[in-house]
């Protein structure tokens, strides 16, 4: 086990791979808090529609980022959301922001705005997990533990669309379309760091995945 005073996990992996539930699951075994980085680009997505400019505007989309105030919890039991004063922890996860995140994510003055926040968290917080897309690579790339979460696209689909409510058809698709924009975004593309440690997920419960992490903390 790491050093009791520091233990800095990145947890990376597309969706549906089963990030946000083992990251949770895991900063409360190591009685850590948590980030869910991906919430933070859903809650400037939020802003940036409520506004009403268009997603695919980059300086409009800066713009609102940088007029933005968000708030984020880490209890990993109770993670919350708020943007300007209002909480977001449910809206963010509609699909109207679903739709969008992806092109507010690939915007540079977005990401290089919410990578300072986001280490900024990490430095404030001896013990704690944080999930993405870019964690290993550039948020956290001195964490102790680098994992790289995968799961079939089937398995995937199928666990997104339970958690919906949608068809899974449907949300395979939206899936695929989602790895293809954020693999091949120009800044801070979803890639797997040189130094991770690829699980995957498929046949495994979260109970079992926990449990692979907790192993492979040196």
């Amino acid at each position: 086990m790491v050093d009791d005073k520091r233990c800095v996990v990145a947890v990376d992996g597309p969706s549906g791979s089963g990030k946000s539930t083992v990251s949770r699951r895991l900063a409360v075994a190591l009685d850590g808090v948590y980030l869910d980085t991906g919430a933070m680009y859903r809650a400037v997505t939020w802003a940036v529609l409520e506004a009403g400019a268009d997603p695919y505007d980059a300086d409009a989309v800066a713009k609102v980022a940088a007029e933005t105030d968000l708030s984020i919890g880490t209890d990993p039991m109770e993670p919350h959301f708020s943007a300007n004063g209002v909480d977001v922890s449910t809206a963010i996860r509609g699909p109207a922001v679903t739709g969008a995140v992806s092109s507010v994510a690939a915007v540079p003055a977005v990401r290089r705005q919410l990578v300072a926040q986001q280490q900024a968290i990490i430095a404030a917080h001896p013990r704690i997990v944080v999930e993405g897309r870019d964690i290993a690579t550039v948020v956290a790339p001195d964490a102790d533990l680098k994992v790289y979460l995968t799961a079939s696209p089937a398995a995937r689909a199928q666990r997104r669309s339970a958690e919906d409510a949608a068809d899974m058809a449907a949300t395979a698709a939206d899936l695929a379309r989602r790895d293809r924009y954020d693999s091949s975004r120009a800044m801070d593309p979803l890639r797997q760091a040189s130094d991770a440690l690829e699980v995957d997920t498929t046949g495994l419960t979260i109970d079992e995945v926990v449990a692979k992490l907790l192993g492979l903390l040196p």
